[in-house]
Formats: structure tokens, sequence, C-alpha cells
């Protein structure tokens, strides 16, 4: 790395660093008999630890769910052997590392959870100015069922920006036909997943993830305090466990749904695999210069 994207993407390098050494750190606090809501508050203060703040919730899928599940204050799940998504984003003066690996606590799956790794790992392999979405969504696809899973059609990559987690271009994980070529100093998040299922997820139910959307008239004095809070996360995810350290629990929950019917947020639910099927997720943020250069490594 020279001394150029050194000093013109430092908090880029900085943010995916700590994005890296938080989902390292995960990794020894995941063990059978812990407490999902526990872990979850652990690693959210390790970002803070670390001198960043969470760029979203932590995302703490199990089995069939591939995405956006996040403990709630109540969250009595006990883990035993769940396949557990880990997917962590990291803010720092707001750039942003976004990372996520896979965590097998039932030992049944490692050809699935090696599906999407080793997806993530051929991705990387051709990132570099010039090279078209549909070839990056060919590679993860054709490495996902060569291990005889279906990669998840409807979840894809994302671009990043300042205080932005999902942004242009959108990495496909399948051969979509984007002729979209990637451009020097793009800053994008590659995020295979892998199922044995039928390769779609959809939408769920209890969402406990919510972005700000308009900052519109609010009627109720409550929810206007609530709203008031919201707005410090600079436009990114929270989540009820960020408001209940200010509020009473029961509050927060008729405020957001006030906000919620007004437009002011919207919310982001769970999203399990269409048949059910278990989904395995790898992920890394990655800067376009001359090649692919991992910032989450």
């Amino acid at each position: 790395m020279n001394d150029e994207i050194k000093t013109k993407y430092a908090d880029w390098i900085k943010a995916g660093k700590i994005a890296s050494e938080v989902r390292e750190y995960s990794k020894t606090i995941i063990k059978p008999g812990a407490k999902l809501l526990g872990i979850g508050e652990k690693i959210e203060n390790k970002i803070r630890e670390l001198g960043a703040t969470p760029a979203f919730p932590i995302n703490l899928s199990s089995d069939n769910f591939a995405a956006h599940y996040t403990p709630t204050p109540e969250d009595e799940t006990i883990l035993d052997k769940q396949l557990l998504k880990v997917d962590v984003g990291v803010c720092f003066n707001g750039a942003v590392g976004d990372t996520a690996y896979t965590f097998d606590l039932s030992g049944k799956h490692d050809k699935l959870v090696e599906a999407s790794k080793k997806a993530v790992e051929n991705a990387i392999k051709i990132i570099k100015p010039g090279v078209m979405l549909c070839e990056i969504g060919k590679v993860i696809e054709d490495t996902i069922t060569s291990y005889g899973f279906q990669p998840i059609r409807n979840l894809s990559g994302h671009g990043l920006d300042l205080y932005e987690i999902h942004t242009s271009p959108s990495i496909p994980n399948y051969d979509n036909n984007d002729t979209t070529q990637l451009e020097k100093g793009m800053i994008i998040a590659i995020e295979p997943f892998a199922t044995d299922g039928a390769g779609r997820i959809k939408e769920g139910s209890h969402a406990n993830i919510f972005m700000q959307e308009q900052d519109k008239p609010i009627r109720d004095m409550f929810a206007r305090k609530i709203f008031e809070e919201i707005k410090k996360f600079n436009g990114l995810p929270f989540s009820t466990r960020d408001l209940v350290k200010l509020f009473p629990l029961n509050r927060v929950k008729l405020a957001l749904r006030q906000l919620l019917l007004n437009n002011n947020i919207q919310q982001y639910a769970p999203l399990p695999e269409v048949n059910d099927g278990m989904v395995s997720q790898h992920e890394h943020t990655i800067l376009v210069w001359d090649e692919g250069i991992v910032l989450t490594k």
C-alpha cells in the first residue's frame, strides 16, 4: 500500500482495521451456552473501545436467516448448534468497514461455510478497474455452485461511502449480465451468501433494525424526543438496544411505531431463505486500485 493510498484513504484503512480486529475478537466469545444478546453487546462495545462506532447494529443471523437479525433488549437466545452469521460494521469519521463470516457451532456445515468463504476470496482475485460487475457475480456463482450450493440472488454486495453502507454499485452474487465496470478509487463490499435452499430470501417479521428516512413534523412529544436521538446516528442504522440506554423499552417501542407510520424511519426485518435453507455468508471491504486492496483483511 503506497503513501498516496495511506494518506487519501486513512480513515477507510482505520475503519477496516478496527472491523477486522473486532471480527477476530468475536470469534473468541462465540461458544455454546453464551447468550446472543451478551455477544452482540460485547462486539458493539469492542468497536467503541477501539475508537469507532457501529456502522449498523451487529447482525447475528442464525441458520436459515441470511441477514438483518440483531438481538432485542429482551432476547433470551442461548447459543447451542446454530449456523451463525456475524456481520460487523464499523464507522470511523464516516468511513465504513464492513466484514462478515459464518461460525458453525454445529460442526455440520463445513462445506456450506467454505463455499461463501472461497467465493469472496476468488472474487477478490479479479478486482481491478475495468472489471464488469457480472464478471464478479460469475466468479461468486461458479464458486458456490461448485460446492453443490446456490448463491442467494436477491442479496448483493454494495458500494460504501461516508456515513452510507449501501451505495452503488450493487455487486451481484451471480452473473446478472451487468456490464458496469469498476472504477479506480471505488470502495466496495463483496458479500456472497451460499445456501442449500432455493437461492432467494424473503422479508421476515419483527424488525429490530431501523434507519432515519425523513425529517418530517412529529405530533407526539416523546416520539419527537426519540427522533432527536435517532438523528445522532447520522443516517446510519440503529436498533432498539441503542435507544433503551436512554429511554424505557415500552415507550421506545411505541415511539418507533409512530415514527414508522409517519415515515420518519424505515425498518429492516430479518431475511429468511424462502425454502428455509441454511445460509452462510462472508464479506470483505475492498478498495479498488490497480488491484483490489482488502481493507478488512
